[in-house]
């Protein structure tokens, strides 16, 4: 493995997105099914099964199947620094309105499937920005370091949301409960860490195949019929 390749400019910034990506990716996941689990009487659990909670998150993994082509023609015709920028934006929007619909089975369904669909976009542009940048004989390890960056982003998340969660509960019924400031704070850093993400895709330079065909294309004659 070169690591000189990981440090070029492109390749070190599309890895620190997905550090950043990995964490809001994993985040949700941690705190809408104890939302969703625990009970009424907390004043902010939605008392719901675990069965039931399963088919809440379900519509999440729908999306990111769903809008995994899309996410392909929005890379093929803008580049896929757009579609990480467009993955990250959703994401911050998905953690916003769990704000929100935080009090409603179906409004966490819905921030789950808007978390999810902003993943699906970023998930799937993210290795084409490496390959864009690699050599051909590189685009292996460069790939399995972006997959470790993402790894290290969800470790982080369950690390910091542990923190957090912990920090703020209190006891009871003999338990000791996440309080409901704890879950917001939490949806807020979500959204905070998903901007991050969006500036670093804007601050990353076009992948160097985006400006090879640029060059190819001014440097084509124009024919006039």
């Amino acid at each position: 493995m070169d690591l000189r390749v990981t440090a070029r400019r492109p390749v070190l910034l599309t890895n620190s997105a997905s550090i950043v990506v990995g964490f809001a990716r994993y985040a949700q996941s941690l705190i809408l099914p104890q939302i969703l689990q625990l009970p009424e009487e907390t004043g902010h659990g939605l008392g719901q099964s675990m069965i039931m909670m399963g088919l809440c998150m379900a519509p999440g993994g729908l999306m990111m199947m769903a809008v995994s082509p899309i996410g392909g023609k929005l890379s093929a015709r803008h580049g896929p620094k757009t579609t990480l920028l467009v993955g990250c934006l959703i994401i911050a929007l998905g953690y916003t309105a769990g704000l929100l619909l935080m009090g409603s089975v179906l409004g966490l369904a819905v921030v789950a499937a808007i978390c999810s669909t902003g993943v699906g976009f970023a998930y799937g542009a993210m290795p084409a920005l490496i390959m864009g940048e690699v050599p051909a004989t590189e685009t292996a390890s460069a790939k399995s370091v972006n997959s470790l960056m993402r790894s290290v982003g969800t470790s982080s998340a369950s690390a910091v949301v542990g923190v957090v969660l912990a920090q703020m509960s209190v006891p009871f019924a003999g338990h000791t409960i996440s309080t409901e400031s704890g879950f917001r704070v939490v949806l807020l850093t979500g959204a905070g860490v998903a901007l991050p993400a969006a500036v670093l895709t804007v601050a990353g330079p076009q992948s160097r195949r985006a400006r090879l065909a640029k060059v190819a294309a001014g440097a084509m004659p124009s024919v006039r019929v």
